[in-house]
């Protein structure tokens, strides 16, 4: 099966440290709000997701969702979780620290998207 969300090692080493400030995490592809289209950072249960949302990987054992809305325009397109200095505008947790997470994306290949339509 094709993965849908893949992660850099740096976003990977922030999401390990917030967890052992923060503990379990959740993160959210934003719908572009505050902070244009982000991913944000939250402890795990702050953010209600409901049938109207799409869980589409687990990063660091951490659930990463989309709103079902926003995944139709994401759907052929493959995510990497990335980190940045800066600060967002958005509630995410590494906010505080000077970062924040991005997201950078690509079409997926056909063979990618044949197997995300096989699953």
């Amino acid at each position: 099966m094709a993965e849908l969300v893949d992660v850099t090692e740096k976003a990977r080493q922030l999401i390990r440290k917030l967890k052992a400030k923060h503990g379990d995490l959740m993160f959210h592809q934003s719908g572009g709000c505050c902070d244009g289209s982000a991913p944000i950072c939250l402890e795990a249960g702050e953010l209600m997701i409901d049938d109207s949302d799409v869980l589409l990987a687990e990063i660091e054992d951490c659930p990463f969702y989309m709103s079902a809305f926003q995944y139709k325009y994401w759907k052929n397109s493959h995510l990497t979780l990335d980190v940045v200095p800066g600060r967002g505008a958005s509630f995410s947790l590494e906010i505080p620290l000077g970062l924040r997470f991005i997201i950078r994306s690509r079409l997926l290949t056909d063979e990618d998207a044949a197997q995300v339509e096989d699953a």
